[in-house]
């Protein structure tokens, strides 16, 4: 029971919820985040994980897909669980086999709808007002072989007013992600640890 949890996470862009991980994790001795990965040198979770002494890697697209590179690092590491957050690439089945269930995203709508490649960022809030939804919200999945396919751990709902522009949305999704994000990782982790 006392087993120390490793995440790993996966950011492309600024890395706000890489930074919520970070903080939500930061005093907790069963859950750590021990490394940060992007393909992305000038991401913010660079920068992030030098503010906070993690164990980083900046890898390539090849990198990714010839796995030498970042299939040692995830060894050196321990991880025990690879957190997508804001990562653009398609993640490799190699990888999704060596950890199975154990690889989990965040994407900024309720999927099913308005997920699939090229389904990301303002690009899913732009389908959503346009589509004249009522709500949207968060959805924290395993990641499979396809584009946001994987089940379903969790799903976080918002209102959408009928003024409510993209950005207004975005808004309301950063701060979903920000208020369950995490703690749907702790909820997680905690659970797959009590089954073993």
């Amino acid at each position: 029971m006392n087993k120390i949890s490793n995440i790993v996470i996966f950011a492309s862009g600024g890395g706000s919820n890489a930074k919520n991980i970070v903080s939500y994790f930061k005093n907790n001795d069963r859950i750590v985040v021990a490394g940060i990965c992007t393909n992305n040198p000038s991401s913010g979770v660079v920068a992030l994980a030098l503010q906070n002494n993690i164990t980083r890697l900046v890898f390539t697209k090849t990198d990714l897909e010839e796995g030498v590179v970042v299939d040692k690092f995830l060894t050196e590491v321990n991880a025990d669980l690879i957190v997508l957050a804001g990562f653009l690439l398609k993640f490799p089945e190699r990888i999704l086999g060596d950890f199975n269930q154990k690889v989990i995203n965040l994407h900024p709508a309720l999927l099913p709808k308005f997920g699939g490649k090229g389904m990301y960022g303002m690009r899913v809030h732009e389908a959503v007002i346009e589509e004249q939804e009522a709500l949207s919200g968060i959805t924290v999945h395993y990641v499979n072989e396809k584009y946001d396919d994987g089940a379903i751990i969790a799903q976080f709902t918002c209102d959408i007013q009928a003024n409510d522009s993209p950005e207004h949305l975005q808004n309301k999704i950063k701060a979903l992600e920000g208020l369950h994000f995490p703690s749907t990782i702790e909820a997680l982790i905690s659970k797959t640890n009590s089954k073993s």
